[in-house]
């Protein structure tokens, strides 16, 4: 078969229904690749929530260290005047 030339009708239908054709393939790309980026932004989010909800545990969990140490200092001080005033 003898290839049409450009200013065939033929020819222009078959370049067009190329073009279509890429086209296509080029959106069911992209299509896929946002498919991913979707799917790895709600991985995302949902790793971010967890994390929240750890550090909120744990700065609950650490608030008594601060006024446990301010107890023993004060307890320490309150042992050391009545030591030193028995004496």
């Amino acid at each position: 078969m003898t290839q049409p030339t450009p200013s065939d009708p033929a020819a222009v239908t078959l370049e067009l229904e190329r073009l279509r054709r890429s086209v296509e393939v080029g959106f069911a790309e992209q299509a896929g690749s946002l498919a991913l980026l979707v799917q790895r932004a709600g991985q995302t989010d949902r790793a971010l929530d967890d994390l929240t909800t750890r550090v909120s545990s744990l700065e609950r969990s650490r608030w008594p260290l601060p006024s446990l140490a301010a107890v023993v200092s004060v307890s320490a001080l309150a042992l050391t005047v009545w030591q030193a005033a028995g004496r």
